[in-house]
């Protein structure tokens, strides 16, 4: 599936529009970016979402995260997707979360925590490819080494921090299940000079039902 990253509600109603965006990822950095204070924004994100709507937890201890959770999961309702961050505090309230709400877990560096988010119940294990290429050398390698590791597991892989239609498309191949993007990339996957050039081409010399 391929998800609107985004928290602005004109950019969420246009990438619903056309027709094949599944859902919609957030993140703090994000949600700061919205005009909206993070609760309304969710609350109309989930009136426009057409499917899974991601939350990212802010804090920091496992009460408080545990609890924003619940808050979470009262103003999205059941199309909640948790993104709890890949820390030792994050696979505990994984585990303790995955059973009541999807979780998935965020910011992975290593298989190794794919691995973790799997045993504790997360539904995704989200990569940031570009990211990982600029701090780790190979961002694709990490997403292969992550489907190595989950390929007889129920957690898919979400991939984020895309930068490109090429990069999306090689993230694909390299086994991510799912792609979350900017608006910008979302456009840029649909186009292709050649695919504009052949079109024109048809259009200039052929005739259909509608050419009268």
């Amino acid at each position: 599936m391929i998800y609107l990253d985004s928290a602005i509600l004109e950019e969420a109603q246009a990438a619903v529009a056309m027709g094949w965006v599944k859902g919609i990822t957030t993140n703090p950095t994000l949600l700061q970016k919205s005009p909206l204070p993070p609760k309304e924004c969710l609350q109309q994100l989930s009136a426009i979402c057409p499917g899974e709507l991601y939350y990212q937890l802010c804090a920091n201890d496992f009460d408080s995260m545990i609890q924003e959770g619940y808050q979470a999961a009262e103003i999205v309702g059941d199309r909640l997707v948790l993104k709890i961050p890949a820390t030792e505090m994050g696979f505990r309230v994984t585990a303790r979360l995955a059973s009541e709400i999807a979780c998935s877990v965020t910011a992975i560096y290593s298989p190794a925590q794919a691995a973790i988010a799997s045993e504790a119940g997360a539904k995704y294990a989200i990569a940031y490819v570009n990211r990982a290429t600029r701090l780790l050398g190979d961002g694709l390698g990490l997403v292969q080494s992550m489907a190595n590791v989950l390929k007889n597991s129920k957690t898919e892989i979400l991939a984020a921090s895309i930068k490109s239609s090429q990069e999306a498309a090689a993230t694909l191949q390299a086994g991510a299940h799912h792609l979350t993007v900017p608006m910008n990339i979302l456009q840029a996957m649909t186009t292709h000079e050649l695919s504009t050039k052949t079109i024109a081409e048809f259009a200039d010399r052929g005739r259909g039902i509608s050419m009268t």
